[in-house]
């Protein structure tokens, strides 16, 4: 039955408390338990009122406590690390109410409360009357979302922990551009998986009466007084408590009680060798060490830019299929879920990355989705592309989510939630699996090798220019011009990953630090176990755990590994 656990048996102490989170977690986050294939609350949206959060502060505290309050005595280590991960899950989720972080994060053309129900239409099925309904109810439901949403835009006016201007205008653009589209056209009625035209038709009346005048309505929120509000400097430094509320998203995203300073240094070390790197593809072109030259020949070549829309997604599910043949080398266990390739949405390209991962229904009803960023064609050249696909989609992001969902060894929380802080150890692996890639001879040629490289200066580049505008005080424009000259990235992505950093403080250090400290534990395991070391039982017994805080993942890996071997 829905929501029910998947453990043949829940009966331990640790365990009981993991399944009574989940269950109280996806009722206050409904729209996190259709992702995961739980549908009780598919007529429902969140309440991000003051409801709501009381709700879910009160539930942080519990799991907080009642984690603390089991001791090691008896536990086996899986049990160990999901008490662990509680006690930090409670712990992140208050320091965020603390910091009152809701009314910073509702304003944010990544995620923001506009794109929800657009995305819902892809991830929930509307093609029985029972679908129909409960899709119809969130529908309904959205006016008072969005309500309580514009109550949170007054309240970071009131307190002046405001967006920052470029995110604002962001905002507000995208929403702009979603109310020009004419009704007949609208993306939800468009995109919604129903069962006949008439329900598309029921869809698009709801939209144009419910949808339509909500998103109108909350666009004139951000307009005016808010907007002039704004801060002009991007850096959460420039907010209210804005050098505590870094320190605490570094916590919340990495795991790690991390230095601003230290990290940038970080990133400055790694840029280093990987330009080296990229100096030697270059000097064998030709091209003696100006990396510039090399990369601006390669975009030029007509070879390396696709053609259409069609061609570029074609090019990416080539890829996953090359990738999955490959697999079989250093891997001993492999998602049984498929993964599909997706273009990015109209409404919301010019403000997306290049691409990114949706992750599979466990109950197979939905593949794993990898969508890619098709606006301004001209610069998603093919040798970017390749080292991308194989960090969102196989062997990056689709295996160690999609392996994680359909573990049933793991209790739901392990399965669907870890996430919640187990983000460096995801994008640790996704970065991980662009080397892995090479290593597998995936890459065609030395473009795509070159292009890869790129690939990580620009997570090396995260590290730099993150720092550098929430803690160093950098502007906009040196991040911008620091990712187009030691990242390489195009002017386009350059922009769009700035602002993408500026609207998601600390979220571009998970996948650097994430991706050290993976190679680090390679190296060092290999090193103990010379011989015998087993690429393959390293990587399965890597994903076979769910997402793991970087500090249980270094404490727990090498023992894993030992036993296996």
């Amino acid at each position: 039955m829905p929501g029910e656990a998947t453990l043949s048996a829940i009966d331990s102490t640790v365990d009981r408390l993991a399944e009574e989170f989940w269950d109280r977690f996806l009722e206050l986050s409904p729209i996190s338990a259709t992702v995961s294939g739980d549908h009780r609350w598919d007529d429902q949206l969140p309440d991000p009122g003051p409801e709501g959060r009381a709700r879910a502060r009160a539930l942080a505290v519990w799991v907080r406590e009642a984690a603390a309050a089991i001791p090691d005595d008896g536990l086996t280590i899986e049990e160990r690390i999901t008490r662990d991960m509680l006690g930090v899950v409670g712990e992140v989720l208050i320091e965020d109410d603390d910091q009152r972080f809701d009314t910073l994060a509702v304003v944010d053309q990544m995620s923001g409360p506009q794109t929800l129900l657009p995305q819902l239409t892809q991830l929930q099925p509307a093609d029985t009357p029972e679908r129909f309904e409960a899709f119809t109810a969130r529908i309904r439901a959205y006016p008072a979302f969005m309500a309580a949403n514009r109550d949170l835009v007054r309240e970071g006016l009131a307190s002046g922990l405001t967006a920052p201007r470029i995110v604002a205008e962001r905002t507000i653009a995208q929403l702009q551009r979603m109310l020009d589209i004419p009704i007949a056209e609208a993306v939800i009625p468009a995109m919604a998986q129903v069962a006949s035209e008439a329900d598309r038709e029921r869809i698009r009346e709801l939209v144009r009466d419910l949808v339509y005048p909500a998103d109108a309505a909350f666009l004139e929120a951000l307009r005016g007084d808010y907007l002039a509000a704004t801060r002009t400097e991007p850096g959460i430094w420039s907010a209210p408590n804005g050098e505590a509320i870094y320190r605490a998203q570094i916590k919340h995203w990495t795991t790690l009680d991390a230095n601003p300073a230290e990290v940038h240094e970080i990133g400055l070390a790694e840029l280093a060798a990987i330009e080296a790197e990229r100096r030697a593809i270059a000097r064998a072109a030709g091209f003696g060490d100006d990396t510039r030259a090399y990369r601006q020949a390669r975009a030029v070549d007509p070879r390396n830019v696709p053609a259409s829309q069609r061609a570029l997604v074609d090019r990416a599910m080539e890829d996953i299929e090359r990738a999955n043949a490959a697999a079989a080398a250093v891997f001993g266990r492999t998602p049984t879920s498929a993964c599909r390739v997706l273009p990015v949405e109209e409404f919301k390209e010019k403000d997306a990355p290049f691409a990114y991962y949706y992750p599979p229904a466990p109950d197979g009803s939905r593949p794993g989705t990898y969508y890619v960023n098709t606006y301004d064609l001209e610069s998603r050249l093919f040798s970017r592309l390749a080292s991308t696909t194989y960090h969102e989609a196989t062997p990056g992001h689709h295996f160690q989510i999609a392996l994680e969902v359909e573990n049933t060894a793991l209790n739901r929380f392990r399965r669907f939630g870890s996430r919640i802080v187990g983000g460096a150890y995801v994008e640790g692996w996704g970065l991980y699996s662009e080397r892995l890639a090479d290593e597998l001879g995936l890459y065609r040629d030395e473009a795509e090798r070159f292009g890869m490289l790129d690939g990580q200066a620009w997570r090396a580049g995260r590290l730099v220019v993150d720092t550098g505008m929430h803690a160093l005080r950098w502007t906009r424009q040196q991040s911008i011009d620091y990712l187009l000259d030691e990242a390489g990235l195009s002017p386009t992505d350059a922009t769009i990953e700035t602002d993408r950093y500026i609207c998601w403080p600390a979220q571009a250090l998970t996948y650097k630090l994430g991706q050290r400290e993976i190679e680090r534990l390679r190296r060092e395991i290999s090193a103990r176990d010379g011989s015998a070391f087993d690429l393959r039982s390293f990587h399965d017994e890597l994903l076979g755990h769910g997402s793991l805080p970087l500090a249980t993942l270094a404490r727990e890996l090498p023992s894993w590994v030992a036993e296996r071997a």
